[in-house]
């Protein structure tokens, strides 16, 4: 990890943030039912009785008797209080009336294939798959992998863990057989929940052999709970696997909820990194779902009553975890889960979802938008996006182009979007504008949410100025923080709490403008040494993208004998733009000189390469440390098994080669 902050001379960003336009709330935006024109300053006043007030909207079955001790880095939220997370995300709406509220609206990569399902009836299914565990053996702090495609069951797995207190970890279903045992093992599971198989790109795609692979390096896990869901033929081992249908749906529909400290532990989430082993990242109970309901809430302006959410992520990243299992439904909210990509059965899948479900609230992440963008405009176009109010952003910084071609093509220019700042370790958003109260502007992210306290520092821990460029921190503990890392507690020291003493390094760039708001400049190791100049690819991104045939960027730092490292680009061109031949040649020197105005002649990609894709995980995140090895070896040489599409190595290789 580089020792330096980004660069504070940076141009080509400073330029951009005084030309940006800014957008205020619109005048018909209602303010949201929570919020007070001084809510920031109620928060930052007594952040600990604010955090309080919001954990009020949730039920306890004891009341805590401090809301906050902290021993740095160890921080403990609602100390003495109790409470049951599956019991506030489902039975209490139940209670109260509103069992045939639809929790989620589940819509099946094959055309067709829907399911809605009340709270009514996810209460049924969750105290079933809670009985079903228990005679499976779990019990209180046993922990459960879960490991499965994006269908109901995967929901009401966590939700059946939860309500036994039994920490469960959800892992990608791209993750490789070796990556599973791996966090199997790690976190020492003794029960694996799967499927069959689950759907992508229209073709059953197998979990099960993945899960007996690795079960070969996990001899202490005694059960497999199996969904049937495509129907494939997968080997069985008597006595260990089970079918769920076999198990849950014979079980009764009614259990007791036990409530549970405010520390209990909820969830373990692997983190993956490029060589060194993945971090499992631990949340407990109370503080974070008082995090996640609250921003939840917020950001999205919340109106349990008529929105229809959807959080168009895998419940395998903690933005599912987060806004689309528990922040939703610990508010009462109605979401739409969907299984496959945005162009299964069509490149308008998206547009036919949002118009057949009433969408209400969209939030995805930047490379989702800019291979929406790539596509064109004319699939939004052709559909009813009216019901649309508010869109988001997660995952990486956003660049102006795809915010702006957000705004226009997919919210009409009338809906707000709150590009929001948050990781694993964070549990929830800690950074984004709130809707009805700040302004917005391209790309930017604004400010730190009520509650948070974040600044952003130069080498030596000094807050920087308005206008410069620092390391982002966050000086005081929150309620989602993570607990530590799974069994590795010297590691969560030295990882987030060691670079800047007494403060989380988040281990982001972040920049100031001149009013004072935030832009994330992405990973401190994403910013590059050129000839002794401190540049961010994001940077450099944000001016290729900016060039009208350019779809979508990614900048990486290849070693390079002269000037230490080297700029080297991977772009996609929109569609109708030719690039290949003389006019892929000429483009490539338009898109350089590009780089040369915005930024400088330093920033100057020593090599542009035009392909029709960009590797992605299933996630929709860019898979950079591929795309290193490719600029740096000529080859990619690690892991590609949460590729989404794995002829985009090809398709690398051609354009390299040529």
């Amino acid at each position: 990890m580089s020792d330096a902050a980004p660069d504070e001379g940076s141009e080509a960003l400073s330029a951009l943030l005084h030309e940006t336009r800014q957008f205020p709330p619109p005048e018909e935006f209602t303010r949201q039912a929570n919020a007070q024109p001084g809510i920031y300053e109620e928060a930052a006043a007594d952040s600990e009785a604010w955090w309080a007030t919001q954990a009020e909207q949730l039920t306890w079955d004891r009341h805590w008797d401090k809301v906050l001790e902290w021993d740095l880095p160890y921080a403990k939220w609602f100390v003495g209080g109790r409470l049951n997370a599956a019991y506030n995300c489902v039975d209490r709406h139940v209670e109260n009336g509103r069992g045939d509220k639809v929790a989620f609206h589940w819509v099946g990569e094959p055309e067709g294939e829907a399911r809605t399902i009340t709270y009514a009836d996810l209460q049924r299914m969750v105290c079933q798959a809670a009985n079903g565990l228990i005679e499976l053996g779990v019990e209180a702090g046993d922990r459960v992998a879960i490991y499965m495609p994006m269908i109901p069951e995967a929901a009401v797995a966590m939700l059946a863990c939860a309500r036994l207190g039994a920490p469960h970890s959800v892992i990608f279903g791209g993750f490789s057989s070796e990556a599973l045992s791996g966090r199997i093992l790690d976190a020492d599971c003794r029960v694996v929940i799967t499927a069959d198989g689950g759907y992508r790109r229209g073709v059953a795609s197998a979990l099960k052999p993945n899960v007996d692979q690795a079960l070969e390096q996990c001899p202490d896990v005694r059960a497999v709970l199996v969904v049937r869901r495509t129907g494939q033929d997968v080997s069985w081992t008597e006595g260990r696997d089970v079918w769920w249908h076999e198990l849950v749906d014979r079980q009764p529909d009614q259990h007791d909820p036990v409530s549970f400290d405010a520390e209990q532990p909820l969830y373990i989430m692997y983190t993956s990194g490029t060589t060194a082993k993945p971090k499992g990242i631990l949340h407990t109970t109370g503080g974070y779902l008082v995090h996640t309901s609250t921003t939840h809430r917020l950001v999205f302006d919340l109106k349990p009553e008529t929105d229809v959410f959807w959080t168009a992520a895998d419940i395998g990243w903690v933005t599912g975890h987060s806004y689309i299992v528990y922040g939703p439904l610990a508010n009462g909210a109605t979401s739409v889960m969907y299984e496959g990509t945005p162009d299964a059965g069509g490149r308008d899948r998206w547009w036919r979802i949002i118009d057949e479900y009433k969408v209400s609230v969209l939030y995805t992440a930047p490379t989702t938008i800019r291979t929406l963008m790539k596509w064109g405009e004319e699939y939004p176009d052709a559909h009813d996006l009216s019901s649309l109010r508010l869109l988001g952003s997660v995952g990486e910084p956003i660049n102006p182009e795809a915010w702006m071609w957000y705004r226009q093509y997919v919210g009409r220019n009338r809906c707000p979007i709150v590009d929001t700042w948050w990781q694993t370790e964070t549990g929830a958003i800690l950074i984004s504008p709130l809707p009805g109260i700040t302004a917005t502007k391209p790309g930017a992210a604004m400010r730190a949410l009520p509650g948070i306290s974040a600044e952003v520092v130069d080498n030596d821990g000094t807050p920087v100025g308005n206008g410069e460029a620092g390391f982002l921190l966050l000086t005081k503990p929150w309620p989602g923080m993570l607990r530590g890392i799974w069994g590795d507690p010297e590691r969560y020291m030295e990882t987030y709490w060691s670079r800047f003493p007494g403060s989380y390094f988040a281990g982001d760039g972040a920049k100031k403008d001149e009013d004072g708001d935030l832009w994330l400049l992405g990973r401190v190791d994403d910013v590059m040494n050129i000839s002794g100049h401190r540049i961010s690819t994001t940077e450099i991104e944000h001016a290729l993208v900016g060039h009208p045939s350019v779809a979508e960027a990614a900048v990486v730092g290849a070693s390079d004998p002269t000037t230490g490292q080297a700029i080297v680009a991977f772009v996609t061109v929109k569609g109708h733009v030719v690039a290949v031949g003389e006019e892929g040649a000429a483009l490539v020197v338009e898109l350089r000189e590009q780089v040369a105005v915005t930024i400088g002649p330093i920033a100057k990609p020593r090599q542009i390469l035009l392909t029709p894709e960009l590797p992605k995980t299933r996630s929709g995140k860019i898979m950079r440390r591929l795309l290193r090895e490719l600029a740096t070896h000529g080859e990619i040489q690690g892991d590609t098994t949460t590729l989404e599409d794995f002829t985009v190595i090809a398709k690398l290789r051609e354009a390299e080669e040529g």
